[in-house]
């Protein structure tokens, strides 16, 4: 019998999926819905498995842990690209690394849900009602506003086309971004500076590397205007932590809009679950039906292929080799 352990399935959506049916006979997947930080607890749990599926980077698996679970053979993200698994000693150890297919797109309907419950107030005025309060303020107009896209590619564009919808201006800005570039995409290419100065929604969505890392800090977020939010559904560490707390306790910024966070799953003692003027969703981003099909059927197929000795979407490791 060969053991395959689905971890992180936070919702249970994941062992609910028809998929698992495909999984060669002598296979079972044993699915676990909640989270293991400490990692002698995680050896434990996962040390009696020749298989892994681990969902996004909500589990790290650097070398310090990998070489703990010398019965592991094969470890599969979701996804073609996790930055929490070392590939390469990964592969020194003998485990093969897969990946599979993702949908491109809901992280942007995500940052619309978040940018629409911002400036139309709807969940707090839900809130408030509830309570008994009729009309606690009033929403914003997106109509004639400005916004600001932090990062022109797939998703980006996605998110400024549907700003364009709404008759907004949109503005854009990365480290390469050109004026052609973006004119292609509807917007205009500006300076950091002046992105943040003019826009009434700022949404972050770039991919965390060393450069991106606080790519807005202090300064940068004392540069928007009062009124103006902050929405991020990327990577939390693309903002300064402590500098965001700052700017929504002082009142720099109206409010923000956090899909992602800088611990996950965020622990109830955490400072930004008491910052003001916040709408938080538990990184819901990719979090939707059909990319669980999607990526939960390429893992069984990754299994599958991986038993049958032609393992498929192998993913290369910093050196290149696979």
């Amino acid at each position: 019998m060969v053991r395959v352990a689905v971890i992180d399935d936070y919702a249970g959506a994941a062992a609910t999926l028809g998929c698992w049916a495909d999984l060669p006979d002598g296979v079972e997947a044993v699915f676990f819905d909640d989270h293991v930080t400490d990692p002698d607890e995680l050896v434990e749990r996962l040390g009696p498995f020749e298989a892994v599926i681990a969902m996004r980077e909500r589990t790290p698996f650097p070398a310090a842990l990998l070489e703990r679970l010398p019965a592991l053979r094969l470890l599969v993200t979701t996804g073609m690209h996790n930055a929490a698994v070392d590939i390469d000693a990964a592969r020194d150890l003998g485990v093969t690394v897969c990946g599979t297919r993702l949908k491109p797109y809901p992280a942007a309907e995500m940052t619309w849900a978040l940018i629409l419950g911002l400036m139309k107030r709807t969940c707090a005025e839900d809130a408030a009602l509830r309570s008994g309060v009729w009309q606690t303020g009033v929403g914003g107009d997106l109509d004639g506003a400005v916004l600001g896209v932090v990062g022109l590619g797939k998703l980006g564009s996605r998110v400024a086309a549907v700003g364009r919808a709404f008759g907004m201006e949109v503005l854009a800005w990365s480290q390469n971004l050109t004026p052609e570039r973006a004119a292609r995409e509807g917007a205009r290419a500006v300076s950091k500076e002046e992105l943040l100065r003019r826009s009434d929604v700022v949404t972050l969505h770039l991919r965390l590397s060393g450069r991106t890392r606080s790519v807005l800090s202090g300064p940068d977020l004392r540069l928007m205007k009062p009124t103006a939010y902050l929405v991020n559904t990327s990577r939390a560490p693309l903002v300064e932590e402590e500098a965001l707390l700052t700017a929504l306790h002082e009142g720099w910024i109206a409010g923000a809009g956090l899909d992602v966070h800088h611990q996950e799953p965020l622990p109830p003692d955490h400072p930004v679950l008491r910052a003001p003027n916040t709408l938080l969703t538990p990184h819901l981003g990719y979090a939707t039906h059909g990319t669980f099909e999607l990526c939960y059927s390429d893992a069984v197929e990754c299994v599958s292929a991986f038993l049958a000795g032609e393992p498929v979407r192998v993913l290369p490791g910093k050196s290149g080799a696979a």
